[in-house]
């Protein structure tokens, strides 16, 4: 009876850890989880990156004061969308190759010094 007993405690006790442990895993693949690219001016493609998106942002400003009618300013905002895609794209391509993931395209400070 004590044995089954303690074979449930360790058995619930398995279930309830299980999920928790899991969960703050997050998402493993063949047992490597990469880790997160580093967002910070350590890195040379995200400084790539952030001045792509300055350039774009500028572009856009430029597009908008020469903007004569609505199918221009739709045109500069559906050019400036396209180049922070592209930006997007070739950072995360980068970061791949070198064996990082990208999470989100926040500065990511905090995670980087810990």
């Amino acid at each position: 009876m004590t044995r089954m007993i303690l074979a449930s405690i360790a058995l619930a006790g398995t279930l309830i850890a299980a999920p928790a442990a899991a969960h703050q895993k997050g998402i493993v693949v063949d047992g490597y989880r990469a880790p997160l690219s580093p967002n910070n001016d350590s890195n040379k493609w995200w400084l790539d990156y952030r001045t792509d998106i300055s350039e774009a942002k500028r572009e856009l400003a430029s597009d908008l004061r020469r903007a004569t009618d609505e199918e221009d300013r739709r045109d500069a905002y559906e050019e400036y969308r396209q180049e922070l895609r592209d930006a997007r794209h070739d950072y995360r391509k980068e970061m791949v190759e070198r064996g990082y993931r990208v999470a989100n395209f926040k500065e990511n400070n905090r995670a980087a010094s810990a």
